[in-house]
Order: C-alpha cells, then sequence, then structure tokens
C-alpha cells in the first residue's frame, strides 16, 4: 500500500517552479532575511477580509461525524502513511482539511458521505464489522480492491498501455469514492508544511549566480568587463 513515490511525483509536477535568479546584485542586496528562506506555507498570507469572513463561517460547523472523522483519518493514513521521511497524512491535518474542503465545495458532501457508508456496509458484509474496527489486513482486504482501477494510456513511443485491473461491478461506488479520497488526500498532504518539506519543495529562493559560463562566453565572442565580473558575477 506504499503510494507515497507515485504520490509525491504528482505533486512535484503540479508544484514546481524556477528558482529566483537575481543577476545583478550589490552587497546590501546579498543580505536576505531569515523570512525570505522559509517555507511558504509559514509566511502570513494577505487575504481580503471577505476570505476571513468565509473562513470563519465554514470553521464554525462540523459536517463530519466522530465516526466518519475517524474512518477518514484511517484511510488517509492508508494512503500516506508515516514513514523515515515525514509524518502520515493525519500528521499533516489532512482529515481537518478534508472537512474544511467539503464545506467548502459541497458538491462533494454526498460522494464522501456516501462514500464512507459504503465502507462500512462493505466492511460489516464481509467481516460484521465497522471499517474503524477492523484490523490492518482486513482494511487493506478491502481497500485493495478499489484502489487500483483500470487505466488505458499511451506511453512515450505511443504505445497503448493498461494498468490496473477491472474492477467487480458491485465496487464501482467504492471505487469512485477512493479515488476521491485519494485527490484530498494529496491534495491536503502536499500543501501543508509536512508535505512541502516531503518534497523538498524550495519555491522562489535567492540563488547564487557566478555568470555565464566562460566556454559559452567564448562560443559568441564575448566576455565580462572588471566591473561586471566584480559587481555581477562573482559571489
Amino acid at each position: 500500500m506504499d503510494r507515497r513515490k507515485s504520490l509525491k511525483t504528482i505533486a512535484v509536477g503540479a508544484l514546481s517552479a524556477g528558482m529566483l535568479l537575481d543577476a545583478c546584485k550589490t552587497d546590501d542586496k546579498k543580505k536576505g532575511t531569515d523570512k525570505a528562506t522559509e517555507p511558504a506555507a509559514a509566511l502570513t498570507l494577505d487575504r481580503a477580509e471577505e476570505e476571513k469572513i468565509r473562513e470563519k463561517e465554514l470553521m464554525s460547523t462540523k459536517f463530519f461525524t466522530e465516526h466518519e472523522m475517524a474512518t477518514i483519518t484511517i484511510l488517509a493514513d492508508i494512503i500516506i502513511p508515516r514513514d523515515e521521511v515525514s509524518g502520515s497524512a493525519s500528521d499533516a491535518k489532512v482529515p481537518d482539511f478534508i472537512e474544511f474542503i467539503v464545506k467548502d465545495k459541497p458538491e462533494n458532501q454526498i460522494p464522501m458521505r456516501g462514500g464512507l457508508r459504503w465502507l462500512d456496509m462493505q466492511s460489516l458484509k464481509r467481516f460484521e464489522k465497522s471499517f474503524v474496527d477492523l484490523d490492518e489486513k482486513q482494511r487493506l482486504n478491502i481497500v485493495d480492491d478499489i484502489a487500483y482501477p483500470e487505466i488505458t494510456y499511451k506511453d512515450e513511443k505511443g504505445n497503448k498501455v493498461t494498468k490496473g485491473k477491472k474492477p467487480n461491478p458491485e465496487l464501482v461506488q467504492g471505487v469512485a469514492f477512493f479515488s476521491l479520497m485519494r485527490d484530498l488526500t494529496a491534495s491536503g498532504f502536499y500543501t501543508s508544511e509536512i508535505g512541502v518539506k516531503d518534497i523538498a519543495y524550495a519555491g522562489n529562493t535567492p540563488n547564487k549566480w557566478n555568470g555565464v559560463p566562460d566556454d559559452v562566453l567564448k562560443q559568441y565572442g564575448l566576455a565580462y568587463s572588471e566591473r561586471e565580473l566584480k559587481e555581477c558575477a562573482k559571489y
């Protein structure tokens, strides 16, 4: 059930950004502040008053029951477990993120609540217990049946590739629910402080640039002046 590597690949692609290059800095410009090197998540956002009011409104209510939140927490940690690199989805407060998202985007409420009930019904059918009361092996017995839906795509050579497995028609609702749960879990984790550190995302941070390489300058018949070397291209 170790999906962290594939989820991380998706997250890196979504979050990748270029490094900030400053071609010509004075001594004063070279002196950055500690705040400039903090992760983006640690910085205070300048938000509109309407956004603050909306957030306060959403935070004042609860959508999921305690039982549903316990189920969500277990599922999130199955999708992104704790490992030697970083914490789990629940360590990153992904369940709280999902609670917030379904209130902010109500179209997710019925699919999530319906999916959680489907999961408990499947658990009762197979093991006569709700999902939260199952042991790890029993939980994975269900999750493995809904976590790998069949997908078909073309590889870099244009060849058609099919992966995963065609689910039992009786499990279609569970497959749809788990796909949504996985998307929300990955979104919540990789936009958290733990997730940002997990993929080593640096964001727009200052970088040292020692000028265009000599061989490239020679190729175009160019050269730095002494002043340019002193003020712009050497650190």
